[in-house]
Parts: structure tokens; sequence; C-alpha cells
């Protein structure tokens, strides 16, 4: 007994006719008969007495039905469950370069619109098909689309004014550093990261102030923005990629998005 049988017999069951049974299963009428005949033999009990118009069921198959119906339909679910899952398209998104955490939620649902069926794995790091990464962790052979502008700003801990009475915390391996030397003044430096992330804790913290991205401040609440008397940079965040990654559908969705959008 098989799928192909049991579809045959509720054809046959619901119709009450072998010809108009053979119609909906796109199969002839002798093929049908034979299939018929085959799950008898495979269950030992006749389902259906012919008569010259139709056919009439017995016992066996009106017990038969509903279990029929129910073993079709969860094959139907089988199929079409392993369906979905290959028409889902995946994407291996790298995150880095200090994003804030609203910013990748941001871009996740920009990605979402961008590819249909999206299966996306996000990991932290220069990893996966492409990036969503400041532009200047972008290698030199790499392509950039930016999406957003990212002021830097002066943050300030709790109950403090201004950077000459707290002291800098700087972050000297990280490449914002050297854009950012001249806005420090003659102010000491109180602490260093190695990361923005990290340099937010510490104003956070209390330790000291820093200039940072604006769109991170928004994961510490007691950090408040301050002004400085002279102009700061921008960063731009987007999706960096390789040039061959637009061979990837995925990758090649969203580019077309973000270039569009």
């Amino acid at each position: 007994m098989d799928i192909r049988q049991l579809a045959a017999f509720v054809a046959v069951f619901e119709e009450r006719n072998i010809t108009a049974a053979a119609q909906r299963l796109f199969v002839s009428q002798p093929t049908l008969s034979v299939t018929i005949r085959q799950l008898e033999e495979a269950l030992g009990t006749e389902l259906f007495l012919r008569q010259a118009r139709g056919v009439e069921v017995s016992e066996a198959a009106r017990a038969l039905y509903p279990r029929a119906r129910a073993l079709l339909a969860e094959a139907d679910g089988l199929r079409n469950m392993f369906r979905q899952a290959s028409a889902h398209q995946p994407l291996h998104l790298g995150v880095e370069g200090d994003v804030s955490a609203e910013q990748v939620e941001r871009f996740v649902g920009l990605a979402q619109q961008a590819v249909p069926n999206l299966l996306l794995h996000l990991e932290e790091g220069c990893v996966g098909d492409a990036r969503l990464a400041v532009e200047e962790f972008c290698c030199e052979d790499e392509l950039f689309v930016p999406v957003w502008e990212d002021p830097y700003v002066l943050a300030l801990p709790p109950g403090v004014e201004d950077a000459q009475s707290s002291g800098w915390i700087t972050c000297p391996t990280h490449p914002s550093h050297q854009r950012l030397m001249t806005a420090y003044g003659g102010a000491p430096v109180v602490a260093q990261a190695s990361t923005l992330n990290l340099a937010l804790r510490l104003v956070s913290a209390g330790v000291g102030a820093a200039i940072l991205p604006a769109s991170l401040l928004s994961g510490a609440p007691a950090v408040r923005s301050g002004s400085l008397n002279l102009p700061l940079p921008i960063r731009r965040i987007g999706l960096c990629h390789s040039a061959q990654a637009l061979e990837h559908p995925a990758v090649r969705g969203l580019y077309d998005f973000l270039r569009t959008a």
C-alpha cells in the first residue's frame, strides 16, 4: 500500500465512478482499476462493489476513507514543508564596526523587504556573503552601498558638563582615532578602549567623556550628548561586499533594493 493507491481510493470513493475518478487523477480507467485492485489485495478486503452506473462503497471503504484522507493530508504537509524550505533564499550577513543594535534591527527589516522568503544568518565580524559595516571597515577591493550617515557627538557621563572636567576616553587602535585627535584638545586621557561600544560603557560608568557616533548613545540612557566648538566627522554605515558576492541571489536582491531605495 502506498500514497498513490490511497489517492486513487479517495478519488473513487468521492466520485463513486471509476471513469470520473480517472479523469480527476489524469490516468486511464484501466490503470486506476488495477491500482484499486492492488490496494484491495494489500488490505485483504473488497472496497468497491462495481455497478452498471458507477460503484458502491463497502463498509471497509467507509472505515478506510477518513484514515486515507488523513494520511494524504500528512503527506501533502511534508511535501509543502520541504518545498518551502527549498524556496528560502539564504543570506549569511556579518555585522561589524560598532554598529548600533537599532541599526542592526532596521537593516534586518530592509533585508526582509528586499529578499522574499529570506533565510538570514547573522554573525558578528568580518564574515558572511556580505556585511553590515561602517565604510572604513571595508577592504580596498570591496564595494560599499551607504544606507545611513551617523554623526559623531560628544558623549558625556552622568553629571558632567564638559570633557575638560572629566578627561577623555579614546580608542587609539580604532580607525576613527586619527580623525578625532584634533577634537581632544588639552584635556587628559583617563581611559582607553579597543572599540567604540566599549568606550561607551566607560562613559556610562562615569570614567570620562568620549567622541562617539550618535547612534550608539541610544544603548546607554545615562549618557547624554554635548557640543564642541568645532566640526565633528560623520561616518557612513551600509552594505559592504565583494564584487563576486553579487552573483549570490540574496546579495544581489539586497544590493538592488538599497541602490534604489
